[in-house]
């Protein structure tokens, strides 16, 4: 190589350096943070929950296709799939992993001690085993969780049924989020002088038949955010609608499916505060000393239109009271 080529390359290494030093943060690949997302099934609140954690980042700096590499994965209901991603994912090394739907973040969770873990709308992350106690977990987990104070749970079912004395509940045993629900409303659900009546549905598929047996054993039958019936929660409608059985739900999102009420959590919302969590991590913060969050901004959805399937009247109150009336 001549003295002149050699002098041209070195000026043209000096020019690269030299835009590499005034390039924009977020240029060099370093500076691209890695989140990689798993659900356990795909549904309306948990979409909302994964479209939320986005829009987090979003807020909070972190963009795709500028700073942050993005990847999803639904387990289509399976846990052994949910296994099988998690183990992809960690393999991957990303900077984060969220779990959305307790299934999805217990397989994370047994997966990997050292990968950054946050779980989404996981009711119960304790009896999950996720985390130990209510507090900064000191390991590699944190997360947000759409636990519901049940007795509001209870109260709008006395809103929606005034005589309502046996509560009928479809839900998953294999799913912990479900089971600490069952738990806890046989302990209260006596105080107002009502019973519990479980049916169980361990897949999705089971929901039409577990509700069909409730039919004449109960007065109102109530879903909490359970992935099985959420993911078939029309055919749930159906036995509703048929044999007049009034359904109230904890996830709004099911009203727009046939349920007369719920009093829920925005999971949009929540999938936002999640990313922000998320983000916070992402920037330095150890998960080990983030506490788990909850929400309490809870909406009410009503639909008259089921009401009148389902035999009920909705009295004006409950009208006035709802963040949204479906048409």
């Amino acid at each position: 190589m001549s003295s002149t080529s050699k002098r041209n390359v070195l000026r043209l290494s000096a020019l690269a350096l030299a835009f590499g030093l005034m390039a924009p943060p977020g240029t060099w690949a370093a500076d691209v943070k890695s989140v990689a997302v798993t659900a356990i099934v795909e549904h309306p609140a948990l979409d909302a929950t994964r479209d939320g954690i986005k829009e987090g980042l979003k807020e909070a700096g972190f963009e795709e296709g500028k700073n942050l590499k993005w990847q999803y994965q639904s387990a289509q209901g399976n846990p052994g799939t949910a296994a099988q991603i998690a183990r992809k994912f960690i393999g991957d090394n990303p900077d984060v992993i969220v779990g959305i739907a307790t299934p999805s973040a217990q397989a994370l969770v047994a997966a990997t001690k050292t990968v950054p873990v946050v779980f989404a709308t996981v009711t119960d992350p304790v009896g999950a085993q996720l985390i130990k106690v209510w507090g900064p977990s000191g390991t590699n987990v944190a997360g947000v969780s759409d636990r519901l104070a049940l007795d509001k749970q209870v109260d709008l079912i006395r809103r929606i049924v005034p005589n309502a004395k046996r509560v009928g509940m479809v839900y998953n045993p294999g799913e912990a989020n479900s089971t600490v629900v069952v738990r806890e409303l046989k302990q209260i659900l006596p105080q107002f002088g009502m019973t519990l009546v479980e049916a169980s549905a361990p897949r999705s598929v089971d929901v039409s038949s577990a509700a069909r047996s409730l039919v004449g054993k109960v007065d109102v039958i109530y879903t909490n955010t359970d992935n099985a019936v959420v993911s078939a929660y029309e055919s749930l409608t159906k036995v509703g609608n048929d044999s007049k059985v009034p359904l109230i739900a904890s996830d709004t999102d099911s009203v727009k499916r046939g349920a007369i009420a719920a009093l829920g959590i925005n999971y949009f919302e929540m999938g936002k505060q999640t990313g922000r969590m998320v983000a916070r991590i992402l920037k330095g913060e150890k998960p080990g000393g983030i506490a788990p969050e909850t929400s309490d901004k809870l909406e009410l959805y009503v639909n008259p239109g089921a009401a009148e399937k389902q035999g009920v009247t909705l009295s004006d109150e409950v009208l006035k009271s709802a963040k949204e009336i479906i048409k």
